[in-house]
């Protein structure tokens, strides 16, 4: 089983959800919504990659909060793959400290977006949007959706 070990991070700010619109290569794939992040660099520890990549994918800056949790998702060999898939995620909270929102360019995302809470459900957005509201206490995304929509979050 091949690993790749990735770093995300859960941004909340006024009742809105950052996330990025990962746009896949992969037959059978489509755009969705994910958390910011992406893969680890050679030699870098995860809460330098869940920073650079909030960066590269939203052009924010970010500051770590706390650890949220860590994810194993596996998959299938894709096509001219021999091996399975595990992706190791590692989640952090974090809050912005500067910087705009921007698109990245020639990435694996193509658009970055605060997405209100109480219309998470509304949109398409992948299984990490999921385990990270299981990570922050909710069933899924559509439970903490559900709970915006009804004014009574924590």
């Amino acid at each position: 089983m091949d690993t790749r070990p990735a770093a995300y991070a859960v941004v909340i700010e006024d009742g809105k959800i950052l996330l990025s619109r990962w746009v896949p290569h992969i037959p059978g794939y489509r755009p969705g919504w994910t958390l910011p992040g992406g893969g680890m660099d050679p030699g870098e520890q995860p809460h330098d990659t869940a920073v650079r990549e909030v960066f590269e994918e939203t052009g924010y800056r970010v500051e770590l909060d706390r650890l949220l949790g860590v994810h194993a998702a596996y998959f299938e060999p894709e096509a001219g793959a021999t091996r399975p898939f595990c992706a190791l995620r590692t989640i952090y909270t974090a809050h912005v400290t500067g910087g705009e929102l921007t698109a990245e360019v020639g990435g694996s995302t193509d658009l970055a977006e605060w997405v209100p809470l109480a219309e998470l459900d509304q949109h398409f957005y992948y299984s990490l949007v999921d385990e990270a509201a299981c990570l922050l206490g909710y069933a899924d995304a559509s439970e903490l959706a559900g709970k915006y929509r009804e004014g009574s979050h924590g």
